[in-house]
């Protein structure tokens, strides 16, 4: 996943990017933010299925 932030020129929410010491912004566009938001869901819904899985396991095991 690449580093977010807020453009200090603009205030956009940008990719950073640091290049020879250099940092550079590219303004996120609104359907790039949806879809990262989607992917991180995702991700946040098999961990939550994880954690429960586990949990059932050390209750089991008590």
């Amino acid at each position: 996943m690449s580093n977010v932030a807020t453009c200090p020129t603009c205030g956009s929410t940008s990719k950073i990017k640091e290049t020879n010491e250099e940092i550079t912004y590219e303004t996120i566009q609104d359907d790039e933010l949806i879809i990262k938001i989607d992917q991180l869901k995702k991700a946040l819904r098999k961990c939550k299925v994880k954690a429960a899985q586990l949990e059932k396991q050390l209750e089991g095991s008590k």
